[in-house]
């Protein structure tokens, strides 16, 4: 609901004489959401507004703005042109807002703010916005209140989780106790703490709630019950508060209601007489009896004193003493023949405030005629107040004391014996009548028993009989030696251990009492420095890192001493096993291994071994090959690090293989290393040379008759794939056919054929040289051939005839001459002592080679350009025969050529 009020104060000193300041009071619930509308002071103010009542009339645009903006501005959000107000981000808590509890709180820009029209309550908690209107001509200052209602969002809470409150025992009914912390609850109202409760009240309590003047609410404990702290001392219960909200809200807190003593039990015996017999020859201090009387009262109410009675003649109370504390009674002066016979001892049980306890004690004293023979002890051994006190190991018969038998009457005869349990012997003391030595009949043992009790016991021929006790301690000597629980100590650590890593507590005994069995403890000569034993405690260390590669067993001896004079020891050994840890990785015996292998090396052939250790021991020293790259190709074997090649290698297709191989080793985590496998292929002379030019047996070429002698006419071109001496090329003409055959020459290294002597007129016709191409190939050489044919003429006039020509065997000789060239493979027989120079032989060969290779290339391009220049010079003498291929200007491919 929405209130107004409306008040007009006047016109400001500085403004016309229409303006005017208005108050207007509104209220809302705390703990609202953002947004929420607390009212429209252009509607209340009833300020024209665009769209008003007359929309036709022109309505001026009103601006409304927080004069400042204090504690209350940041609780809402004013439209500046609506001049709605509505809640804003940051919520509302009363509690936390109005802290004082009397009179209104107001928040906001004034201090304080006079309104004869609205007083607030005591329960007000108020935010005081001032608003200012504009423009000049609607000016106002309006002073909002807003009151912030209550919601109960707080339950009640006691101060304490536990409150304690004594109640005497003889409380009466109804009385009341206050309850000094009850519950607190910061809301207002009925939303604030208004009833008490207990959940269990036992029967005998209650709760009541008194209210003062301020509203404050204490609640009462009434006593509805008689209370007994003897039947019970406490009671322990749960005190509720709730409020008056909807739905209520509660609090609890352990209520324990302590019953307090008071002094309404006196002292009671559980009966009233005892009879006590007593022999007329008891010695002074014994006991007679003892009275008890019980107070159920606690404290100072339960003590209680013993006294006799009044009754109570002196003699009796001067032969028997009464303890005012214990009630005990003992005999207190000697009982002789004048001594009564029957004492009627009556005792008195007091406490504080109450009527003494009664309890009769009837002595009756039976008188002794005879009395019991004596013993006298006279000691040898050292005693001090009946106790002897003898040396262990003392020789056997050691004396310990005389004993003489004494009979008061002189009348009876007395036996004297030995009881109790022992290594000792009572016997009579010759010549001398009733005396009697008390000895050793063998060595005693502290270990095995320290203190001996033993009676000498005597009676006369009436059967009175008296002992004496005698009491032997043994004393200890250093007798023993410690003894270790174990006489080998076996242990274990892993490797890697931190410093000063604990190993083990050595526990020696020594059966000995005393600082003769007090044990130390030290290391043997033979313990390495790094190792230390606490001299005190046993606590056996290791101070440094121990490595299982470089030492896996330690054994040395410790000692154990005791304290004694002189000190006895005895000797343990210990055994330390140091355990493995993965801490080394697989160690291949080189980085790089380099193998030389015969090319067309038999598939699965063995091409090395990998050499590779693990100084870790166990799965950890487990070590596990495999090929990192080129797995296709080639397979190690992991048991024997054996390197193979699934198939057959060929150098012409690649003369090396660089590979990596890995070693892991079985450990968790497994660790790895890699080495570098250079796999080198040895050249086998497999490749005869092959014939690149020409390239055909069918092919021929124009000589004209006119060449001048040493001219080149045409060259045998070929190439080996292999490699040094393998590739060597020498060219030799091994078969002639012709008018005049020897007129033509081969260079034996370039392969060039010339024109020796100057052509004649009868030499014209085909020449056919069978040319032979050989390398230098080792154990055997190879070769291949290839048919050169020349035609001496003019000009080619009959293609046909030639080509026939061509077509038909020739008939030609061989001629089995070795070519003439400066480069002659020897070949030495390898010496099996030793590798190192065929190996050395094998890198300048492969050096050779690369050269060589190199070099012809290079050669054969200068050819070519020659070539090329002289056809374009003579090309009238070098046309071939059939006028359509200049033989010089194609590209020299490999023909397959057949070996003779």
């Amino acid at each position: 609901h929405l209130l107004l009020f409306l008040l007009f104060v006047g016109p400001f000193n500085c403004f016309a004489s229409y303006s005017r300041a208005t108050e207007l009071f509104y209220s809302l619930n705390e703990g609202l959401p953002a947004g929420v509308l607390i009212g429209s002071l252009a509607r209340d103010l009833r300020l024209p507004t665009a769209g008003g009542q007359h929309p036709e009339v022109p309505q001026p645009q009103l601006s409304f703005t927080l004069a400042s903006h204090g504690l209350g501005g940041q609780y809402v959000q004013l439209d500046n042109r609506s001049g709605e107000l509505h809640t804003s981000a940051m919520e509302i808590d009363r509690e936390a807002l109005c802290v004082e509890s009397s009179g209104a709180t107001i928040f906001g820009e004034a201090a304080a703010l006079s309104s004869s029209s609205f007083s607030p309550s005591s329960e007000s908690c108020l935010l005081l916005l001032d608003v200012l209107v504009l423009p000049q001509e609607y000016f106002r200052l309006v002073k909002v209140k807003i009151a912030i209602r209550d919601v109960n969002d707080n339950a009640p809470r006691f101060p304490v989780p536990h409150i304690r409150l004594s109640v005497p025992e003889n409380a009466p009914v109804n009385t009341r106790l206050a309850i000094e912390h009850p519950a607190l609850d910061p809301d207002m109202g009925t939303n604030s703490v208004q009833t008490y409760r207990l959940r269990d009240n036992y029967g005998v309590f209650t709760l009541d709630v008194e209210e003062n003047e301020n509203g404050e609410r204490t609640p009462y404990l009434i006593v509805m019950g008689a209370l007994d702290r003897e039947a019970r001392e406490e009671y322990v219960t749960v005190i509720v508060a709730e409020d008056g909200g909807t739905p209520p809200l509660m609090g609890s807190a352990t209520l324990t209601i302590g019953i307090s003593d008071i002094n309404d039990n006196c002292p009671q015996f559980s009966e009233s007489q005892l009879n006590i017999t007593l022999y007329g020859n008891s010695s002074l201090g014994t006991h007679v009896a003892t009275v008890h009387a019980v107070d159920m009262d606690l404290g100072s109410n339960a003590q209680i004193t013993y006294s006799y009675s009044q009754k109570v003649p002196q003699p009796s109370r001067d032969l028997f003493h009464l303890d005012e504390s214990t009630g005990t009674i003992t005999l207190s002066s000697e009982i002789d023949g004048d001594t009564p016979r029957l004492h009627r001892l009556i005792i008195l049980g007091n406490g504080p405030g109450c009527i003494p306890a009664v309890i009769t004690v009837l002595v009756t004293i039976i008188k002794v005629m005879m009395r019991p023979p004596e013993i006298v002890p006279r000691f040898i051994a050292n005693e001090a107040e009946g106790v002897v006190y003898l040396k262990e190991l003392e020789p056997v018969n050691t004396p310990i004391a005389f004993f003489t038998i004494k009979d008061p009457d002189e009348k009876y005869k007395v036996n004297c014996y030995l009881d109790g349990d022992g290594p000792f012997r009572l016997s009579p003391y010759k010549p001398y009548n009733n005396e009697y030595l008390l000895e050793t009949t063998k060595p005693l043992d502290y270990e095995t028993q320290q203190l001996y009790e033993i009676s000498v016991v005597a009676w006369n021929s009436e059967g009175f009989n008296v002992n004496k006790i005698i009491k032997v301690q043994v004393l200890d000597d250093n007798d023993n030696s410690p003894v270790f629980s174990q006489q080998l100590i076996e242990l274990s650590i892993e490797e890697n251990n931190v410093p000063n890593a604990f190993l083990t507590k050595l526990h020696a005994t020594d059966a000995d009492s005393g600082e003769r069995g007090q044990v130390s403890y030290f290391l043997g000569p033979d313990a390495p420095s790094y190792f230390s034993l606490d001299k005190t405690t046993g606590v056996l260390t290791v101070s440094t890192q121990l490595d299982r590669e470089e030492k896996e067993k330690y054994r040395y001896t410790v000692k154990a001493v005791d304290s004694g004079f002189p000190p006895r020891e005895s000797i343990a050994t210990v055994t330390i096993t140091v355990l493995d840890k993965n801490d080394n990785s697989p160690r291949f015996i080189n980085k790089d291994f380099s193998f030389f292998v015969p090319e067309n090396f038999p598939g699965f052939g063995e091409i090395g071994v990998i050499s590779v250790t693990d100084a870790d021991a166990g799965q950890n020293g487990w070590v596990a090959l495999s090929v990192l790259n080129g797995s296709d190709i080639f397979v190690i074997d992991t048991g024997k690090g054996v390197l193979r090649a699934k198939v057959s290698l060929d150098r012409e297709q690649q003369s090396s293989y660089i590979l990596w191989i890995e070693a892991v080793d079985g450990g968790d985590p497994a660790l790895s290393s890699t080495a570098k496998i250079t796999i080198l292929l040895l050249d086998i002379n497999d490749n005869p040379p092959l014939v690149l030019f020409p390239q055909s047996n069918m092919s021929y070429l124009l000589v004209l008759p006119s060449t001048l002698p040493g001219s080149p006419i045409t060259e045998v071109y070929a190439v080996d794939k292999d490699t040094g001496m393998n590739a060597v090329i020498a060219y030799s003409i091994i078969g002639r056919r012709g008018p005049r055959p020897e007129s033509f020459r081969i260079d034996p290294k370039t392969g060039n054929i010339t024109l020796e002597e100057s052509l004649m007129q009868n030499d014209y016709g085909l020449y056919r040289l069978l040319v032979k191409v050989s390398d230098h190939g080792y154990p055997e050489p190879l070769h291949s051939t290839v048919m050169v044919n020349l035609f001496v003429n003019d000009t080619v006039s009959n293609e046909s005839y030639i080509e026939s020509l061509l077509r038909k065997e020739p008939d030609i000789s061989i001629e089995e001459k070795q070519p003439q060239i400066s480069i002659e493979p020897t070949h030495k027989k390898m010496e099996s002592a030793s590798c190192m120079p065929t190996l050395v032989a094998l890198s300048i060969i492969s050096l050779g080679s690369i050269t060589l290779v190199t070099g012809m290339g290079i050669y054969i391009c200068l050819r070519k350009g020659k070539k090329h220049h002289r056809a374009e010079e003579n090309l009238e003498v070098q046309i071939p025969l059939n006028g359509r291929i200049n033989l010089h200007m194609l590209e020299k491919k490999p023909v397959e050529i057949s070996n003779i």
